[in-house]
């Protein structure tokens, strides 16, 4: 009878294959499965036919035809999308898209979600889709803020109850914060906060309460703002302060350190670092003190000043130089 090993199996080596081509910025590891099921995705000459594949990085991934780029430092931009662009790479009704409208030195990017056609404002792009799939999700606790004109009427107590959450036709929506900025003729502007971001959510909500959205700004997306972003503008995230976002998930989006090595110490003496480490061979002059004699200064011509410091009585030379009679002396004579 063979023993049983009570030891579990370990793990495969290296990612999956879906999160690899994610991080490399072609897509999102949701549209990488998708990909690797229609047959686009060969790695080492073989096409997969299923997603469940650990890859090191030492094999040769081909994605539609074209290998796959190494990762990059991971990035992410804030962007100001125009109204009339669509958040997609390919549109098949062959509408402009925002990722023809980006400068030429932006690399690949996804965008983290959506804007709808006629919705404008922040839209924030990376080229990691592992970070653009983690920002999506609602566990993050980020709030999407949103500027929005209505037409139609509305109270305040009204908009108050959307703090509880509402079922649109059989779709749930978390708790939403709405405030009623100001009304203008038929319409009315309104600030609100959410923290799903579903598709259209806020269109579907606020014609539940009577409203029809004309226009949808979104403000800010979790930390990150539209500030004074114009319309087309897109501007980069300082790496510090998106580590410092992230939090608890920085760790796996930090690029490691790279530091010069140091030169090793030579044999049989030890490298300890501020006790000599490094130091030339030929040692320069230590500085004089007070007190001391150093052999090794030159000797200055010309007079120098002498000092009486540390001469005791035994060393001091005669002075046998006439000296002039005390005045006493003088009056006496």
């Amino acid at each position: 009878m063979t023993p049983r090993s009570d030891t579990p199996p370990s793990a495969p080596e290296g990612d999956r294959i879906a999160k690899v081509i994610a991080r490399a910025g072609i897509c999102s590891r949701r549209e990488a499965e998708k990909l690797i099921e229609e047959g686009r995705v060969t790695v080492d000459g073989k096409v997969l036919k299923s997603p469940a594949l650990n890859v090191t990085g030492r094999e040769t991934i081909i994605v539609d035809g074209k290998v796959l780029p190494s990762k990059e430092p991971t990035r992410l931009w804030r962007y100001h999308k125009p109204a009339g662009l669509v958040t997609t790479a390919k549109d098949p009704e062959g509408r402009t898209t925002v990722f023809e409208k980006l400068p030429d030195e932006i690399p690949r990017v996804v965008s983290v979600g959506r804007l709808d056609i006629n919705t404008e404002g922040l839209l924030l792009l990376t080229n990691d889709g592992e970070l653009a799939r983690l920002l999506e999700l609602p566990s993050t606790g980020w709030t999407r803020r949103y500027r929005v004109r209505a037409w139609g009427r509305i109270t305040q107590a009204d908009l108050d109850k959307l703090k509880n959450g509402i079922t649109v036709e059989g779709v749930r929506y978390g708790p939403i914060e709405a405030v009623i900025d100001k009304v203008q003729g038929s319409n009315v502007w309104l600030t609100l906060g959410l923290k799903e971001g579903k598709n259209r959510e806020v269109k579907r909500v606020l014609a539940e309460l009577g409203l029809s959205v004309n226009r949808l700004i979104r403000l800010s997306f979790g930390p990150f703002q539209i500030g004074d972003l114009e319309p087309g503008d897109i501007k980069l995230v300082p790496q510090r302060v998106l580590m410092d976002q992230l939090g608890a998930h920085a760790g796996q989006f930090a690029q490691p350190e790279t530091r010069p090595a140091r030169a090793p110490a030579p044999a049989g003496k030890p490298d300890h670092p501020g006790k000599g480490a490094g130091r030339p061979k030929s040692k320069a002059p230590r500085p004089h003190r007070a007190g001391t004699v150093d052999k090794k200064a030159p000797t200055r011509k010309g007079p120098q000043k002498k000092s009486s410091e540390n001469k005791s009585p035994e060393n001091k030379k005669p002075d046998n130089r006439r000296k002039a009679p005390h005045a006493d002396r003088r009056r006496r004579s």
